[in-house]
Protein backbone atom coordinates (compact mmCIF):
# COMPACT_ATOMS: atom_id res chain seq x y z
CA UNK A 1 0.00 0.00 0.00
CA UNK A 2 0.85 3.63 -0.13
CA UNK A 3 3.04 4.19 2.52
CA UNK A 4 3.69 7.73 1.45
CA UNK A 5 -0.19 8.72 1.94
CA UNK A 6 -0.30 7.69 5.02
CA UNK A 7 2.86 9.21 6.61
CA UNK A 8 1.70 13.07 5.30
CA UNK A 9 -2.09 11.93 6.59
CA UNK A 10 0.19 11.18 9.89
CA UNK A 11 2.39 14.41 10.01
CA UNK A 12 5.68 12.33 9.05
CA UNK A 13 8.11 14.74 7.42
CA UNK A 14 8.59 13.02 3.96
CA UNK A 15 11.61 14.88 2.09
CA UNK A 16 11.76 15.01 -1.79
CA UNK A 17 13.79 15.75 -4.67
CA UNK A 18 12.24 17.06 -8.07
CA UNK A 19 13.00 15.08 -11.43
CA UNK A 20 12.95 17.15 -14.74
CA UNK A 21 15.62 15.87 -16.52
CA UNK A 22 12.77 13.20 -18.17
CA UNK A 23 15.77 10.72 -17.75
CA UNK A 24 14.76 6.75 -16.20
CA UNK A 25 18.38 6.84 -15.67
CA UNK A 26 18.69 9.70 -13.57
CA UNK A 27 15.76 9.02 -12.08
CA UNK A 28 17.26 5.98 -11.07
CA UNK A 29 20.30 7.31 -9.29
CA UNK A 30 18.18 9.73 -7.28
CA UNK A 31 15.43 6.75 -6.11
CA UNK A 32 18.46 5.25 -4.74
CA UNK A 33 19.64 8.56 -2.78
CA UNK A 34 18.06 8.65 0.32
CA UNK A 35 15.00 10.45 -0.32
CA UNK A 36 11.34 9.62 0.47
CA UNK A 37 9.65 10.80 -2.63
CA UNK A 38 10.45 12.12 -5.91
CA UNK A 39 8.26 14.32 -8.28
CA UNK A 40 8.38 13.29 -11.63
CA UNK A 41 7.32 16.37 -13.36
CA UNK A 42 5.36 16.34 -16.73
CA UNK A 43 4.24 19.75 -16.47
CA UNK A 44 7.19 21.63 -17.18
CA UNK A 45 9.89 18.98 -18.29
CA UNK A 46 10.45 17.65 -21.29
CA UNK A 47 8.16 14.39 -20.08
CA UNK A 48 5.64 12.31 -21.92
CA UNK A 49 3.88 9.36 -20.62
CA UNK A 50 6.18 6.54 -22.03
CA UNK A 51 8.85 8.56 -20.03
CA UNK A 52 6.71 9.16 -17.42
CA UNK A 53 6.50 5.29 -17.45
CA UNK A 54 10.03 4.77 -17.58
CA UNK A 55 10.94 6.50 -14.66
CA UNK A 56 8.00 4.80 -12.81
CA UNK A 57 9.91 1.61 -13.55
CA UNK A 58 13.40 2.92 -12.68
CA UNK A 59 12.50 3.91 -9.55
CA UNK A 60 10.13 0.82 -8.94
CA UNK A 61 13.25 -1.41 -6.86
CA UNK A 62 13.98 1.37 -4.26
CA UNK A 63 12.08 2.24 -1.21
CA UNK A 64 10.59 5.55 -2.18
CA UNK A 65 7.64 7.24 -3.73
CA UNK A 66 7.07 8.53 -7.13
CA UNK A 67 4.32 11.19 -7.33
CA UNK A 68 3.71 12.46 -11.14
CA UNK A 69 2.89 16.29 -11.52
CA UNK A 70 0.03 16.13 -14.44
CA UNK A 71 0.34 19.11 -17.00
CA UNK A 72 -2.83 20.04 -16.79
CA UNK A 73 -5.83 19.12 -14.35
CA UNK A 74 -7.28 16.64 -17.35
CA UNK A 75 -9.36 13.63 -16.57
CA UNK A 76 -8.06 11.98 -19.88
CA UNK A 77 -4.15 12.26 -18.26
CA UNK A 78 -5.10 11.03 -15.00
CA UNK A 79 -7.09 7.96 -16.27
CA UNK A 80 -4.02 7.54 -17.98
CA UNK A 81 -1.62 8.25 -15.04
CA UNK A 82 -3.36 6.47 -12.93
CA UNK A 83 -3.06 3.23 -15.79
CA UNK A 84 0.48 2.99 -16.10
CA UNK A 85 1.00 2.95 -11.76
CA UNK A 86 1.19 6.73 -11.33
CA UNK A 87 -0.66 6.53 -7.85
CA UNK A 88 0.63 9.63 -6.10
CA UNK A 89 -0.60 12.16 -8.55
CA UNK A 90 0.08 16.28 -8.20
CA UNK A 91 -2.48 18.34 -10.03
CA UNK A 92 -1.39 21.77 -11.04
CA UNK A 93 -3.82 25.13 -10.92
CA UNK A 94 -6.14 23.58 -9.11
CA UNK A 95 -8.08 27.31 -8.01
CA UNK A 96 -10.99 26.01 -6.81
CA UNK A 97 -13.14 23.09 -4.24
CA UNK A 98 -15.18 22.31 -7.77
CA UNK A 99 -11.71 21.71 -9.49
CA UNK A 100 -10.60 19.56 -6.44
CA UNK A 101 -13.58 18.02 -6.64
CA UNK A 102 -14.29 16.92 -10.38
CA UNK A 103 -10.05 15.96 -10.11
CA UNK A 104 -11.28 13.25 -7.01
CA UNK A 105 -14.03 12.15 -9.07
CA UNK A 106 -11.26 11.72 -11.96
CA UNK A 107 -9.80 8.98 -9.62
CA UNK A 108 -12.54 6.95 -8.66
CA UNK A 109 -14.12 4.07 -10.88
CA UNK A 110 -18.02 4.50 -10.83
CA UNK A 111 -20.23 4.67 -8.52
CA UNK A 112 -18.16 6.92 -6.63
CA UNK A 113 -16.26 8.87 -9.80
CA UNK A 114 -15.67 8.39 -13.99
CA UNK A 115 -11.85 6.79 -14.03
CA UNK A 116 -12.71 4.61 -17.01
CA UNK A 117 -12.12 0.56 -16.40
CA UNK A 118 -8.78 -0.67 -17.85
CA UNK A 119 -6.85 -2.82 -15.46
CA UNK A 120 -6.47 -5.59 -17.42
CA UNK A 121 -4.42 -4.17 -20.17
CA UNK A 122 -3.01 -1.57 -17.54
CA UNK A 123 0.38 -1.80 -15.05
CA UNK A 124 -1.75 -0.67 -11.96
CA UNK A 125 -3.34 -3.19 -11.32
CA UNK A 126 -0.10 -5.24 -12.57
CA UNK A 127 -2.55 -6.61 -15.31
CA UNK A 128 -5.63 -7.76 -13.44
CA UNK A 129 -2.86 -9.75 -11.14
CA UNK A 130 -3.39 -7.48 -7.95
CA UNK A 131 -6.55 -9.25 -6.71
CA UNK A 132 -9.47 -6.62 -5.84
CA UNK A 133 -7.51 -4.17 -7.57
CA UNK A 134 -10.80 -2.27 -8.58
CA UNK A 135 -12.47 -2.12 -5.28
CA UNK A 136 -9.34 -0.86 -3.22
CA UNK A 137 -7.37 1.31 -5.97
CA UNK A 138 -8.92 4.62 -4.39
CA UNK A 139 -7.55 3.35 -1.10
CA UNK A 140 -3.78 3.93 -2.32
CA UNK A 141 -4.01 6.51 -5.05
CA UNK A 142 -2.98 9.58 -2.88
CA UNK A 143 -4.08 12.61 -4.72
CA UNK A 144 -2.94 16.26 -4.38
CA UNK A 145 -3.56 19.52 -5.30
CA UNK A 146 -1.73 22.42 -6.04
CA UNK A 147 -2.77 25.81 -4.77
CA UNK A 148 -0.64 28.59 -6.75
CA UNK A 149 -2.43 31.57 -7.25
CA UNK A 150 -4.27 34.37 -4.95
CA UNK A 151 -7.82 32.77 -5.91
CA UNK A 152 -6.60 29.38 -5.03
CA UNK A 153 -5.64 30.72 -1.89
CA UNK A 154 -8.61 32.47 -0.81
CA UNK A 155 -10.30 29.32 -1.58
CA UNK A 156 -8.06 26.97 0.79
CA UNK A 157 -10.56 26.13 3.25
CA UNK A 158 -12.56 24.84 0.68
CA UNK A 159 -10.34 23.21 -1.34
CA UNK A 160 -8.95 21.58 1.51
CA UNK A 161 -12.07 19.70 2.65
CA UNK A 162 -12.56 18.12 -0.12
CA UNK A 163 -13.32 14.44 0.19
CA UNK A 164 -10.36 12.91 -1.76
CA UNK A 165 -8.21 15.19 -1.70
CA UNK A 166 -5.24 13.88 0.13
CA UNK A 167 -2.98 16.69 0.22
CA UNK A 168 -2.55 20.42 -0.70
CA UNK A 169 0.93 21.63 -2.32
CA UNK A 170 1.63 25.59 -2.30
CA UNK A 171 3.00 27.31 -5.37
CA UNK A 172 5.41 29.44 -4.59
CA UNK A 173 6.66 30.58 -8.09
CA UNK A 174 3.31 30.73 -9.34
CA UNK A 175 2.15 32.30 -6.54
CA UNK A 176 4.86 34.69 -6.38
CA UNK A 177 4.13 35.76 -9.93
CA UNK A 178 0.45 36.20 -9.62
CA UNK A 179 1.46 38.25 -6.64
CA UNK A 180 3.00 40.69 -8.57
CA UNK A 181 6.50 39.32 -7.25
CA UNK A 182 7.66 37.47 -10.63
CA UNK A 183 10.58 35.47 -9.62
CA UNK A 184 10.65 36.82 -5.66
CA UNK A 185 9.10 33.85 -3.81
CA UNK A 186 11.14 34.69 -0.81
CA UNK A 187 9.26 38.53 -1.17
CA UNK A 188 7.41 38.92 2.58
CA UNK A 189 4.26 39.34 1.22
CA UNK A 190 4.73 35.80 -0.36
CA UNK A 191 6.14 34.14 2.27
CA UNK A 192 3.17 35.49 4.72
CA UNK A 193 0.65 34.31 2.30
CA UNK A 194 2.62 30.81 2.26
CA UNK A 195 2.50 30.88 5.67
CA UNK A 196 -1.13 31.56 6.09
CA UNK A 197 -2.03 28.57 3.63
CA UNK A 198 -0.12 26.52 5.16
CA UNK A 199 -1.85 27.58 8.69
CA UNK A 200 -5.21 26.89 7.03
CA UNK A 201 -4.49 23.52 5.62
CA UNK A 202 -2.95 21.70 8.88
CA UNK A 203 -6.05 23.49 11.11
CA UNK A 204 -8.07 21.48 8.79
CA UNK A 205 -6.03 17.74 9.67
CA UNK A 206 -4.52 17.81 6.17
CA UNK A 207 -0.98 17.15 5.06
CA UNK A 208 0.71 20.19 3.12
CA UNK A 209 4.14 20.56 0.89
CA UNK A 210 6.13 22.45 -1.46
CA UNK A 211 8.62 22.93 -3.63
CA UNK A 212 11.54 24.80 -2.18
CA UNK A 213 15.40 24.99 -2.97
CA UNK A 214 16.39 27.40 -0.38
CA UNK A 215 17.14 25.70 2.92
CA UNK A 216 16.64 27.99 5.27
CA UNK A 217 12.88 28.18 3.81
CA UNK A 218 12.42 24.66 4.06
CA UNK A 219 13.38 23.52 7.27
CA UNK A 220 10.80 27.01 8.55
CA UNK A 221 8.22 25.45 6.51
CA UNK A 222 8.90 21.91 8.12
CA UNK A 223 8.61 23.70 11.40
CA UNK A 224 5.46 24.84 10.67
CA UNK A 225 4.15 21.43 9.98
CA UNK A 226 4.70 20.87 6.23
CA UNK A 227 4.90 17.11 5.63
CA UNK A 228 6.18 16.65 2.45
CA UNK A 229 8.85 19.11 1.26
CA UNK A 230 10.88 18.57 -2.19
CA UNK A 231 14.42 20.54 -1.24
CA UNK A 232 15.43 20.88 -4.79
CA UNK A 233 15.87 19.45 -8.23
CA UNK A 234 18.37 17.06 -10.27
CA UNK A 235 18.59 19.96 -13.13
CA UNK A 236 19.58 22.19 -10.62
CA UNK A 237 22.17 19.97 -8.77
CA UNK A 238 23.67 19.20 -12.25
CA UNK A 239 24.09 23.01 -13.60
CA UNK A 240 25.25 24.24 -10.19
CA UNK A 241 27.69 21.37 -9.51
CA UNK A 242 29.36 21.40 -13.11
CA UNK A 243 29.50 25.42 -12.65
CA UNK A 244 31.48 24.75 -9.40
CA UNK A 245 33.54 22.26 -10.88
CA UNK A 246 34.61 24.64 -13.98
CA UNK A 247 34.91 27.29 -11.59
CA UNK A 248 37.77 25.93 -9.62
CA UNK A 249 39.73 24.56 -12.98
CA UNK A 250 38.91 27.14 -15.16
CA UNK A 251 37.98 30.12 -13.13
CA UNK A 252 34.65 30.32 -15.43
CA UNK A 253 31.20 28.66 -15.02
CA UNK A 254 29.52 29.70 -17.94
CA UNK A 255 27.46 32.43 -19.21
CA UNK A 256 25.25 34.09 -16.80
CA UNK A 257 25.82 30.57 -14.84
CA UNK A 258 23.25 30.22 -11.91
CA UNK A 259 22.31 34.22 -12.21
CA UNK A 260 18.36 32.98 -12.39
CA UNK A 261 16.52 32.58 -9.11
CA UNK A 262 19.56 31.53 -7.07
CA UNK A 263 18.86 34.32 -4.81
CA UNK A 264 17.19 34.10 -1.74
CA UNK A 265 13.96 32.11 -1.71
CA UNK A 266 14.81 30.26 -4.46
CA UNK A 267 12.41 27.42 -5.23
CA UNK A 268 14.32 25.79 -7.88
Amino acid sequence: MNAFKQAIADGVARIGLWQALASPYTCEICAGAGFDWLLIDAEHAPNTIPLVLAQLQAAAAYPVEPVVRLPIGDAVLVKQYLDIGARSLLIPMVDSAEAAAHMVAATRYPPQGFRGVGSAIGRASRWNRTAGYLERAADDICLLVQVETRAALAAIAEIVAVPGVDGVFIGPSDLAADMGHLGNPGHPAVQAAIESGIATVRAAGKPVGMLIADEALARRYLELGASFVAVGTDVTILARGAEALARRFTGSAGQDAGAAGSGKGSVY
